[in-house]
């Protein structure tokens, strides 16, 4: 298994268009005002280098790096230049499984996998001018981590035997998978290392995570992954839109205005995106950030999914958004908000879409 991840791919698709940028940190986010309120989307590596990342405000990054590049965000560029790395990677003679904009899993048989990594560097290269990381594995799990130890435009290569030297006493969640919460969670069980999950009794972390989960928090500790790499078309499995004000709002009756707008502006794009497909919304979840930057989700499962497509889609989701509104507590409608998202998480994707 081949795990193929461009490298700071947004701000690599803005220096091509801009050679003179390069050498310089770039930071890409919202309109490119960092005056204004907005998160960072990417960060060239020289930008990294003072703690500017995905998802910091955009204030901040102008704090660390005054002399900063910013550039507002370019979905249409970023497509066109996903497209074109996908359809190299799809052309490398290996099944090819796409993730997202900027990375893909490759199944290959090959008994030099560093050197047919090395070719889909050059390949990919040689057609957009971008680079890229290959992480190789036994699996998925092991080829996706690998990729972290391969970054900039490397190619690395883990193992069975070479797992616990390198992951052994990292914590949880230096694991693909593993987030802080559920690192948290293993925590009182006394998990503390990747080591002390692959040690732990399975049955156990059944009772805490359930049945499915538990067992399986365990494999990915021992490095097993026995998922395949499928070459179907890539759907994504949720689709979101989320604003940023300028001025926070005060008034929770000018949030449920706002939620309401946004979820029909979704309702849009979702039907735009899947007419014809019968693509259908299991559940829409609200997001809503407070000053100064603590966030929330609420979901509503509605009683019978939401056919995108339809021409009542719209009010429904609206509904389910408002709905989801509701479950925020009283204490947290009398403070300032500063953001709010609605997401809309599709139903179990038919077999042809599984991504």
């Amino acid at each position: 298994m081949l795990h193929v991840d461009l490298d700071q791919f947004i701000a690599a698709v803005e220096i091509l268009r801009r050679p003179e940028l390069r050498g310089l940190p770039v930071v890409v986010g919202g309109d490119g005002d960092p005056t204004k309120r907005g998160v960072v989307s990417t960060a060239s590596y020289e930008a990294r280098q003072f703690g500017v990342h995905s998802g910091l405000p955009l204030r901040t990054a102008a704090r660390r790096i005054p002399d900063a590049v910013f550039l507002p965000v370019d979905k249409n560029a970023y497509d066109a230049a996903s497209a074109d790395v996908m359809e190299v990677l799809r052309g490398a003679g290996a099944v090819t499984e796409v993730l997202g904009w900027d990375e893909a899993f490759l199944g290959v048989v090959t008994e030099d996998p560093e050197a047919f990594a090395r070719d889909v560097q050059r390949r990919v290269h040689a057609a957009t001018r971008l680079d890229c990381s290959v992480g190789i594995g036994k699996n998925k799990l092991q080829a996706k981590i690998a990729t972290g130890f391969g970054k900039p435009a490397g190619v690395y290569r883990i193992t069975d035997e070479t797992w616990f030297d390198l992951l052994g006493d990292r914590p949880p969640d230096a694991l693909w998978g593993i987030g802080r919460r559920t690192a948290a969670r293993l925590e009182p069980e006394g998990i503390h290392t990747v080591r002390d999950l692959a040690a732990a009794d399975p049955a156990r972390l059944a009772q805490v995570f359930g049945p499915t989960i538990g067992p399986w928090l365990v494999q990915i500790g021992r490095g097993i992954d026995e998922t395949s790499v499928y070459d179907g078309r890539y759907v994504p499995r949720s689709k979101g839109r989320e604003v940023t004000f300028q001025q926070d709002l005060a008034d929770w009756d000018a949030v449920r205005a706002e939620t309401a707008r946004i979820a029909r502006d979704l309702a849009a794009d979702l039907a735009a995106d899947v007419a014809g497909n019968g693509r259908q919304v299991a559940r829409v979840v609200v997001k809503v950030r407070w000053v100064p930057f603590t966030t929330q989700t609420h979901g509503w499962t509605p009683k019978q999914p939401i056919v995108a497509a339809d021409d009542g889609a719209a009010p429904a989701i609206e509904a389910a958004a408002l709905a989801a509104l509701e479950a925020f507590e009283e204490r947290g409608r009398r403070r300032r908000v500063r953001l709010i998202g609605v997401r809309a998480d599709f139903a179990g994707l038919r077999h042809s879409d599984k991504a």
